[in-house]
């Protein structure tokens, strides 16, 4: 657990880095600190009545705190080198440039301005609602993170997805048992769609990184956890 969030997390835990790999099944457990430090500054927010979309705001802030917006990161590199580039080692490269461009640009907009829509409508419902969602949310996107990481090779022969490893199978089905064992907890009947949702997106995306550059990087994790995350949110507004 404590290097699962010194891996994907800002929080200042001391870890081991000989067993990352091994230690992926935790990163769904990474959602639940994220979800429920978002949903404890909603829950507070709620209750000093803060009007709904600042507090959407202030909720979207504070997870980019804990995360570092790699994800964010993430999401904007994959979608400036898939587009950007005319061939694999094109948009390798151009995902390895720190430099935000359009198509980076456009993502990252999109996504903050879908997650914020989505939340605004989450702050609506019942506190044990909000709470259940965002953890959810949390843990679902990062079991499908977790799966395309174990699913697909590495596209290059460094970065931070190499130097982690690759998860085995039956490490990331642990991973995504815990994910589904909680979030079904929490949402009952309810967790369905938003199962559905974050593993078409897992799929989905997996099938676009190997088309574009030949496996998976750091970069499409995190792309497949802004894009699950978003997906596991509209399904449960």
């Amino acid at each position: 657990m404590a290097t699962a969030l010194t891996l994907l997390t800002r929080l200042p835990v001391r870890a081991r880095f000989d067993r990352t790999a091994q230690a992926a099944w935790a990163w769904p457990l990474v959602g639940i600190v994220t979800g429920a430090v978002a949903a404890g500054l909603a829950l507070v927010g709620l209750a000093l009545n803060v009007p709904p979309s600042v507090l959407a705001g202030l909720v979207l802030a504070a997870q980019i705190v804990v995360t570092g917006a790699m994800h964010e990161d993430g999401l904007a590199d994959c979608a400036d080198g898939f587009w950007g580039g005319f061939d694999r080692a094109r948009r390798l490269e151009i995902m390895r440039d720190s430099h935000l461009g359009t198509y980076g640009a456009i993502a990252l907009i999109l996504a903050i301005g879908l997650r914020w829509v989505v939340l605004v409508s989450i702050l609506a419902q019942p506190a044990w609602l909000v709470l259940a969602a965002l953890v959810s949310a949390g843990m679902l996107s990062r079991a499908a993170m977790l799966g395309v990481a174990a699913a697909l090779l590495h596209a290059r022969d460094d970065g931070l997805s190499r130097a982690t490893g690759r998860p085995g199978k039956r490490t990331a089905a642990i991973g995504v048992g815990i994910a589904f064992g909680v979030s079904a907890m929490l949402l009952g009947q309810g967790i369905a769609l938003a199962l559905l949702l974050t593993g078409l997106v897992g799929l989905g995306v997996a099938a676009l990184a190997r088309r574009k550059i030949g496996g998976q990087t750091g970069d499409v994790l995190g792309a497949t956890q802004q894009l699950a995350e978003i997906a596991a949110l509209v399904a449960l507004s």
